[in-house]
């Protein structure tokens, strides 16, 4: 199975998309939107100190009546963050998110964030991995 090394390799977005915990909830969103993601990784510089989800904006803004203009982010983010390394297997990271219940899961490298993998992005992987041993069993099937 896959390192989440080779998955960050294959995104559309390289490199890590963050926002300031200081920084508008509306300006998050505005950043999501514009790089079509469901989340954004909360950075003190280079230090990881939060997530901030679709789930989490419609959850603790719209819900409770707040603005988002006027709530920062860190007002909102998930605080405890779970994490992954650049060398663990799509199986490892599916069995995490599934046991923690969440939908991201930011790629630290020696507490260097490398990467943000969503469930969709595991699950393609899944499907691409199976799709060739599928096509590698027929090969040795018909030959």
């Amino acid at each position: 199975m896959a390192q989440v090394r080779h998955l960050l390799e294959g995104k559309k977005v390289s490199g890590v998309v963050s926002i300031a915990p200081s920084a508008p909830v509306l300006d998050a969103l505005r950043l999501m939107a514009e790089h079509g993601i469901g989340a954004v990784l909360v950075m003190d510089g280079q230090k990881l100190v939060g997530i901030l989800s679709e789930r989490d904006y419609a959850r603790k803004v719209v819900l409770l009546g707040r603005t988002s203009a006027t709530t920062p982010v860190s007002e909102i983010m998930s605080h405890e963050v779970v994490c992954a390394r650049p060398s663990d297997d799509v199986h490892q990271c599916m069995q995490v998110m599934t046991e923690k219940r969440v939908r991201h899961l930011p790629i630290l490298d020696h507490k260097e964030v490398v990467g943000l993998v969503s469930i969709g992005d595991l699950v393609k992987a899944v499907i691409d991995d199976q799709k060739t041993e599928l096509r590698h069993l027929q090969d040795y099937i018909t030959s």
